[in-house]
Parts: structure tokens; C-alpha cells; sequence
């Protein structure tokens, strides 16, 4: 009787084995999963529009303050995230058994859930389209919907090809100024090199006049938006209320040819701020855009 209760755990411990997985991730630690995660919490708002648009939307049953996207996301449990402020307790409360981070969250932040006992799993911010559909692929991986990543991932890679197909035998590319914060109009916050901003302008077939600064999010003054003299300006920070007529009455910027020729437009700046899939979203607006 003992040794068939002995053979019985041994045998229970070896499925258990077999069902764990162990994968790198961005902060080079091996992570381990017992099984596919029933019970995820998202930290970051393109974490939690990954994991529904790769089928794993019912597994997730926290998100931080930020994601809004998809709608439904809006009705899970709340567990902050602004200013970086986490509810640690809220997320422990949760009992989750995979908390997936990403870029905006600090290494501090990761460890300090470690060592609470949960698992974490820090998602990398890609640098180009292609890393991004590596992490969809990831998180499918992760969640057991591989299957579904791989055909999400392959639907997204057809759309960027009909916009390539387009855009590389035009031998016309417009300046872009994308506006971020203009709360002073003098020194307006723009995109900068690194940037999916910068990244998907130049894929839409424009020049983002922010790619020469030399920070990813940098002020770039009026005397160089002048000098530049952008053909197209696109509004990010729409969201917050500014709009083209507003920039009309921005002193020194009536000149400013996008303006001349009413090439103003406000833009959602998620579409190119949260790396996940609707950056191909993004992309396709871009494209529309600069040239309609």
C-alpha cells in the first residue's frame, strides 16, 4: 500500500514536471509556469491589448489603470499604475498565477512581486514591427494560445505588406511634425529617434522631423519647427483637447505650411504608443494620411 501511495506521487510529480515551462524573458530571468495561467494580471495597457487580441481576454482578471482597450478590459479589476504605483495587495488578492509586466514597469517592481510569490513575466518593448510580433507570438506561448498568435501574426504581416506594396514606389515623402504636448507652444514635445512614431512615419512613406533630436521624447523649439517647416502636422495629444483651429492662434505658427494648407489632424496616439497590434492600426492611419 505505501509503495503504490509512493509510486502514486512520484508519478504525480513527474506530470507536474512535464506541464512546467521555462522561458527567458526581456529581463534575462528563466521564468517557470505550472501549466497554462488561468489567472493573469496585466501591468501595462499593450500587455492587456495583446493578451485579448491573442484569444487569452477571459484569463485575465486584473489590469492596470491605463487600459482602455478593448472595452471590456475596462470592467476587470483595477489594480493601478499610476505614477507607477501599483496596488500590491490588490494584485496578491487576485491570486494570480502569471503577472505580465512590461517596459513602462521598473526591474524594482518585478522583484518586489517575485517576492511575494507570484510569477512575472516582463515583456521587452520591441524596436520594430517585427519584435513586436515576436512578443504576440510570446504571450500565446505563455497563455496556450499559440495557434491563434501565429494566425494574428500572419494577418498583421499581410496588412504591413499591402502598405510596403504602396508606399515604396512613391518618390514623394512629406515632412511630419507629431505633437505630443504643447502645453508650451514654444517648446512643443515631439517624437524622436527610437520611437515607433518615428518608426511608422517613415514606413507610411514621411520624414518625422523629430528623427535628428537626439532623445526618443525631446522639446523641439519654434525656431526649428519654422526652419523645418512640416508639411503635415498630426496631433497626438488630440486626446487632450487641442485641436487644428487651436494651432492657428499658437503665436508664430500661422506660417507653418501644414497650417496654410489645413494639413492639420488630430490623431489617437495609442495607435502608435502601445506596442501591440494596433500598431498596425497605426501604420494603416499614417499611410491614409500622408498619402490619401
Amino acid at each position: 500500500m505505501f509503495r503504490k501511495s509512493l509510486l502514486i506521487i512520484l508519478a504525480a510529480a513527474l506530470l507536474l514536471t512535464a506541464c512546467a515551462t521555462a522561458r527567458m524573458d526581456g529581463l534575462n530571468r528563466t521564468v517557470k509556469l505550472q501549466g497554462t495561467p488561468q489567472r493573469i494580471v496585466s501591468l501595462a495597457p499593450s500587455n492587456t491589448e495583446i493578451l485579448f487580441a491573442v484569444g487569452a481576454g477571459k484569463q485575465v482578471v486584473g489590469r492596470d489603470s491605463f487600459s482602455d482597450y478593448p472595452p471590456e478590459a475596462k470592467s476587470l479589476k483595477d489594480i493601478g499604475g499610476s505614477m507607477g504605483k501599483y496596488d500590491t495587495e490588490a494584485i496578491v488578492a487576485l491570486h494570480p498565477d502569471l503577472v505580465l509586466a512590461g517596459e513602462i514597469n521598473t526591474p524594482e517592481l518585478v522583484n518586489s512581486l517575485q517576492q511575494l510569490g507570484l510569477t512575472v513575466y516582463y515583456l521587452p518593448n520591441p524596436t520594430t514591427l517585427e519584435g513586436m510580433f515576436a512578443n504576440l507570438e510570446m504571450v500565446g506561448q505563455l497563455t496556450g494560445h499559440s495557434s491563434a498568435a501565429v494566425t494574428l501574426v500572419n494577418s498583421l504581416k499581410k496588412r504591413v505588406a499591402a502598405v510596403d506594396a504602396k508606399i515604396i514606389p512613391l518618390n514623394y515623402a512629406p515632412t511630419v511634425y507629431y505633437e505630443l504636448d504643447a502645453t508650451d507652444p514654444t517648446k512643443p514635445y515631439t517624437a524622436g529617434p527610437g520611437t515607433f512614431v518615428d518608426l511608422l512615419i517613415a514606413r507610411a512613406g514621411g520624414v518625422n522631423i523629430g528623427k535628428g533630436l537626439t532623445s526618443s521624447w525631446a522639446q523641439i523649439s519654434l525656431e526649428q519647427l519654422v526652419v523645418s517647416n512640416p508639411s503635415i502636422i498630426i496631433l497626438g495629444d488630440s486626446a487632450y483637447g487641442t485641436t487644428p483651429d487651436a494651432l492657428k492662434q499658437r503665436s508664430g505658427w500661422s506660417g507653418l505650411a501644414a497650417i496654410k494648407n489645413g494639413q492639420v489632424y488630430p490623431f489617437d496616439d495609442n495607435l502608435v504608443s502601445r506596442p501591440g497590434p494596433r500598431l498596425v492600426d497605426g501604420l494603416e492611419a499614417l499611410a491614409k494620411l500622408l498619402h490619401p
